[in-house]
């Protein structure tokens, strides 16, 4: 009989080798499933890196491409993301690649064989062919029957209105990040996981932005100019419920638009505006106590400076008012005042209402103003009736409404005001007093002056025109180029909104004696405007308070 310790001697090294087998095994099998982890990561990171139109990780695309929307200031979707399907291809098991381009190319727009032959033949295993097909694009690639074709579920961020609100939009790319306008400057807001289901809230009001794209178009054409700009702003808050630039571009199809048609006119061009600055210029003297309404301004014949000459239009030839400088744009009476002011004093001025600072508003095309660094006498005249200082149209608008909303600068903002959290904080820099006197002056413009078709019954607007000619290619000035505007608030008495139109190089017509100024082209398409939104507004109309205009009328008399 053999013993029992006997027994697991005997047995010890069979044990001990099926020991070493199995763990053998298990180094065997962890070693596989590393080769297969590394060539999944491989796969899933490295391998797409290398294809710039691949994500960097395709299982994580849905979530890290969501982005809020965007909605106008009554709830309006401008912007959503919706699910679309992104076609790529395994080059590897494409059976008939010459055959599968030729088609390819046939279902999708902008293809070419050759280019979808060449994806083909990459070493890859994984190649995108395009994104955001239609159904009927995915139904036809199906039919192809390709083993080698295949979908994945991706996103696309959509602008249901096109073209609307475009510049102030902005589009993000194909990997969902914001390239222009309120999509770039709220990137990481947009795509704050903790903020998805939370809309961005704008200031924009789409009926409003339909109706101030609509007349500025028709403008535009009608008078052939190379560009415009619309903006309307609620004066109090700062708010931009429309805000226009053209020619545009649809949102959707951002890649075929031109620069010319993504250039935002409204913030990023900067332009010499003209005589809209006089209205600066006036609030600035009567606000120092340089001058009051009654005194007389000399205006009786050109100024010669430095080599220059300053004139009027159609000069009156006479001392005038200061209501009548204003009222007929008199750019004589303009540079005196400036020059009563002085050079550090105005400047200091056009600094404090934010006419030599970028506007601080929510787009990332945003221009600095261009100003003489040395400030002298001669640009101070000049200056003071809107030549050689060259700012945005957002600039203008926002010190424009400072001028009669009591004083107080509001800076220009495209958010509503739940979503500011006061980002955006106003300054006074006019008393309430010279404000008031400054919504007389625009209301006798429009009255008895150069903005008369800017006027619309019972809306009683007030305003200035501008009629600016831009710097010529060799210097000085050309004639025959010109940039046109209006700047319109109503109602005058207790301004709620300000309308601004601006067209870059009009041409007269037959109805308008072939002048192209800012009285002819420009204030006509703020009466329209004006006309349309009203209502929507909820401003109701009256007639006018001529006791309201009654002290600056007096002083104005009837041109000669």
């Amino acid at each position: 009989m053999i013993r029992v310790d006997r027994l697991f001697r005997l047995q010890r090294p069979s044990l001990d080798q099926a020991h070493q087998r199995l763990s053998v095994l298990i180094l065997l099998f962890a070693a596989g499933f590393l080769v297969v982890a590394g060539r999944a990561v491989d796969l899933g990171v490295f391998q797409y890196a290398g294809d710039p139109a691949a994500p960097v990780n395709p299982a994580e695309a849905d979530h890290r491409w969501q982005r809020a929307e965007i909605v106008d200031r009554r709830g309006e979707v401008l912007a959503t993301t919706v699910a679309s399907q992104w076609l790529y291809a395994d080059p590897r098991r494409i059976q008939k690649p010459e055959e599968t381009a030729l088609a390819l190319a046939e279902i999708l727009p902008g293809q070419t064989a050759g280019d979808i032959l060449r994806r083909f033949r990459r070493p890859k295993e994984f190649v995108w062919i395009e994104h955001n097909l239609t159904p009927s694009q995915v139904a036809a690639v199906n039919a192809l029957g390709e083993p080698g074709l295949n979908f994945k579920t991706g996103s696309l961020r959509l602008y249901p209105h096109g073209r609307l609100a475009a510049h102030a939009l902005g589009y993000t790319g194909i990997d969902g990040e914001g390239l222009a306008g309120l999509e770039k400057f709220f990137d990481r807001r947009l795509t704050d996981p903790a903020r998805l289901d939370e809309p961005l809230r704008l200031s924009l009001d789409l009926r409003v932005q339909h109706a101030a794209t609509d007349e500025l178009a028709l403008a535009m054409d009608e008078f052939q100019a190379k560009g415009a700009v619309a903006l309307v702003m609620d004066v109090h808050s700062g708010e931009l419920l429309s805000l226009v630039s053209l020619p545009d571009y649809n949102a959707n199809r951002y890649a075929t638009a031109t620069p010319e048609q993504k250039r935002n006119r409204a913030t990023y061009e900067i332009y010499e505006q003209g005589s809209a600055l006089k209205a600066v210029t006036i609030a600035a003297a009567l606000d120092a106590g340089l001058v009051r309404l009654d005194d007389r301004i000399d205006a009786t014949k050109p100024i010669r400076i430095a080599g220059y000459t300053i004139h009027d239009f159609h000069g009156q030839r006479r001392d005038l008012t200061v209501p009548e400088v204003f009222t007929y744009s008199s750019n004589i009476g303009s540079a005196r005042l400036g020059d009563t002011l002085g050079a550090e004093r105005q400047k200091r001025f056009f600094r404090q209402v934010g006419l030599l600072s970028p506007a601080d508003v929510e787009v990332t095309e945003v221009s600095a103003p261009r100003y003489p660094e040395r400030w002298g006498r001669i640009h101070t005249m000049t200056a003071s009736f809107g030549h050689g200082v060259s700012i945005s149209s957002v600039q203008l608008a926002q010190a424009m409404a400072a001028m009669v909303n009591g004083g107080r600068l509001q800076p220009a903002t495209l958010l509503a005001d739940a979503d500011r959290q006061g980002r955006h904080r106003g300054r006074q820099v006019i008393s309430p007093e010279t404000s008031a006197v400054m919504r007389q002056l625009m209301r006798v413009a429009v009255v008895k002056g150069t903005g008369s078709f800017a006027d619309v019954p019972g809306y009683r607007v007030a305003g200035k025109t501008s009629t600016a000619e831009k710097p010529g290619q060799t210097g000085g000035y050309d004639h025959d180029r010109v940039l046109s505007s209006f700047t319109g608030v109503f109602p005058a008495e207790t301004p709620r909104y300000l309308v601004f139109a601006m067209l870059d190089e009009p041409h007269g017509t037959e109805a308008t004696y072939q002048f192209a100024g800012g009285g002819w082209v420009a204030a006509p398409t703020v009466g329209k405007i004006i006309a349309r939104i009203g209502p929507l507004l909820g401003v109701e109309p009256r007639p006018a308070d001529q006791t309201f205009i009654r002290e600056a009328a007096l002083l104005v008399q009837e041109k000669d």
